[in-house]
């Protein structure tokens, strides 16, 4: 079960999230994109610039969606695609 911030965003298809970066909070730009899978395509919260990895895992649980930026792809914890494929 997605909570109401994530279900907001999917709905959106872009969201803006405050982000620790180079050690000042910033207001950033999510996009969603959907990523082809073979059991179909997911949905993944994008930025295009670089964040700290364990901002990224932060923020994954806080929204229970995949997050993605130019430096990696973090999950929520326990889950993987299969979990978002459909949404």
């Amino acid at each position: 079960m997605l909570p109401k911030i994530a279900k907001d965003a999917l709905k959106k298809e872009n969201v803006d999230i405050r982000v620790m970066r180079s050690g000042t909070l910033q207001f950033q730009e999510f996009m969603v994109k959907r990523i082809p899978s073979p059991v179909g395509a997911y949905p993944v919260l994008f930025v295009d610039k670089f964040v700290d990895m364990s901002e990224l895992l932060r923020l994954a649980e806080e929204y229970q969606l995949p997050i993605s930026a130019k430096n990696g792809t973090v999950f929520p914890k326990g889950k993987t695609s299969k979990d978002f494929a459909g949404l």
